[in-house]
């Protein structure tokens, strides 16, 4: 998502208010809190409902 929007890392980590190490560490597929996952989804200009789309199937 981040690329199809053409936003580099540490563009979507300063929109999250996230470290570009916690944006890195979230595409390589390591877990992540749920309010991380939303200032994501928030900072790419989706809903939650996107969440899935994003992340995956919920555990």
């Amino acid at each position: 998502m981040r690329i199809e929007r053409m936003m580099s890392k540490a563009e979507l980590s300063r929109r999250a208010n996230l470290s570009v190490l916690t944006i890195d560490r979230v595409e390589k597929g390591f877990g992540c809190r749920m309010d991380t996952k939303r200032k994501i989804l928030e900072a790419l200009g989706l809903s939650l409902a996107d969440r899935v789309r994003v992340f995956g199937e919920e555990e």
